[in-house]
C-alpha cells in the first residue's frame, strides 16, 4: 500500500542565515534511509560550509538563483535548471543574488549528518 506523507518536518539548516528545509521523505520524516526529499528556501546572501558528503544530490531550482562551488570552480543554476552534485566530490551551496532561492533536493541515499563530512 502507498504511504501518505500528510505534511513535512522542518529542519534546521546549517549556514549563516536562516533557511527553511521541509523534510518530505528522509530519515526525520518518514524514516527513509534510501532517499531524502526537502523542498529549500533560501534567503540572499545565505551560504552554508562547503562538503564532501556520501550520497548524491540532485537539486531542482523553481525560483531565484543557487551558486554551487565545486573543486573546479562555480556555477549558477538558475529557474528551471538542475545540478547534480556526486558523491565524494567537494560542493557548497549559496544564494547570493536578490530574492535567494527555492529549489527541491534529493539525496541518493538519504541526508545524513553523519554522511554530509562539511567543512570545519
Amino acid at each position: 500500500m502507498p504511504t501518505l506523507i500528510a505534511q513535512p518536518t522542518r529542519i534546521q539548516a546549517a549556514g549563516n542565515k536562516p533557511k527553511l528545509i521541509d523534510e518530505y521523505i528522509g530519515r526525520v520524516n518518514s524514516q527513509t534511509a534510501s532517499a531524502s526529499v526537502a523542498h529549500m528556501r533560501s534567503p540572499q546572501g545565505w551560504e552554508e560550509p562547503g562538503q564532501t558528503p556520501e550520497f548524491d544530490e540532485f537539486t531542482i531550482v523553481l525560483k531565484g538563483t543557487l551558486r554551487v562551488r565545486h573543486q573546479g570552480g562555480e556555477m549558477e543554476v538558475a529557474a528551471g535548471q538542475a545540478v547534480i552534485a556526486h558523491r565524494g566530490e567537494w560542493v557548497q551551496y549559496l544564494t547570493p543574488q536578490e530574492g535567494g532561492a527555492e529549489y527541491i533536493a534529493v539525496c541518493l541515499p538519504a541526508f545524513s549528518m553523519d554522511t554530509v563530512h562539511r567543512d570545519a
